[in-house]
């Protein structure tokens, strides 16, 4: 039988991370007349009871496989690490927080079979905030202007794929990782379905804001250089302003006896010329910033236990 992988990201999640097995072992259990499944749940250094509860359920169930980070490392790294060690031949990613409903399993192997590579599950946006949406847009309209990927509006992480593609993706070995942007990079044949968006089975949400601004920042920078593309326009511009400006107050000092402008308008001029240097300035060092963690080729993880297949012993390899 083929087998399916399920790749499951966990930071903190001690509430729910029992209510996330018992959920998607019902979902695999209709399932297993046909296929074979194993469960990679990513500890990503959690300070809570989440990796002894881990521990447990791998006591029920072989199928589970653990590898618990020395510290958190962030989605991304337990993305790749979940994919760098399944065996199956199909790979889901999902979240362990059920806002992403085991029920769609079902749904993505029917596209698959059908001829699918990747199956990507795209967010409904209701009930949303106004504020949430109207930065998600932004955030789209920037990368979807970049014409070597195609990222849709609203879609997610969850999502189902072939061997072929899996393999695809770890073929990228770049230290700044944005998987949205490298699952639509590596192409193929991809068929996106709506899903609803659910509100977390149980704890808090660790996606504030402030890390949904940095997680968006860290997207655009990994596949776009709009940003820098927009400095240049913008400098540019303000050049050609300064230019006519300075051109009219020399012939309005020459031919009318005009005096220069005073104090404020300079401060001002001085200020905003200024501000946009150092926005310039930021952007740009985002960007070294990048290329600077790059070629520090440092690990993008570390793990500190796993547990994988028959051994149930600590193996710190």
């Amino acid at each position: 039988m083929k087998k399916i992988s399920i790749i499951v990201p966990a930071y903190n999640e001690e509430e729910v991370i029992e209510m996330f097995y018992d959920k998607t072992i019902e979902v695999l259990k209709k399932l297993e007349n046909e296929y074979t499944y194993e469960l990679i749940f990513i500890d990503d250094g959690s300070k809570d009871e989440t990796l002894n509860k881990l521990k447990n359920l791998r006591k029920r169930d072989s199928k589970i496989n653990i590898i618990s980070f020395s510290r958190n490392f962030g989605k991304e790294a337990g993305i790749l690490a979940g994919l760098q060690n399944t065996t199956g031949d199909f790979t889901v990613i999902m979240d362990a927080d059920l806002q992403n409903d085991p029920n769609m399993i079902k749904k993505m192997l029917n596209y698959i079979n059908e001829g699918y590579d990747t199956v990507t599950t795209i967010r409904n946006k209701k009930g949303e905030s106004k504020i949430k949406s109207f930065l998600s847009n932004i955030f789209y309209k920037i990368i979807d202007s970049e014409k070597n990927i195609e990222l849709k509006q609203g879609s997610q992480d969850f999502r189902m794929m072939t061997k072929q593609v899996k393999d695809a993706i770890l073929s990228l070995n770049e230290y700044n990782r944005f998987s949205k942007g490298i699952f639509s990079w590596v192409g193929f044949k991809v068929k996106y379905i709506e899903t609803e968006n659910h509100k977390r089975a149980a704890g808090k949400t660790k996606w504030s804001y402030k890390a949904l601004m940095s997680y968006a920042l860290d997207g655009i920078t990994s596949f776009s250089v709009k940003p820098l593309k927009i400095a240049t326009i913008v400098g540019t511009i303000i050049s050609i302003l300064a230019l006519i400006l300075a051109i009219e107050i020399v012939l309005q000092t020459i031919i009318q006896g005009k005096e220069v402008p005073g104090y404020a308008s300079t401060i001002i001029s001085v200020l905003f010329i200024g501000g946009i240097q150092l926005i310039s300035i930021g952007i740009l060092s985002t960007y070294v910033g990048k290329i600077y963690l790059e070629i520090k080729n440092r690990p993008k993880y570390i793990i500190k236990e796993k547990y994988i297949g028959e051994n149930n012993e600590r193996d710190n390899k």
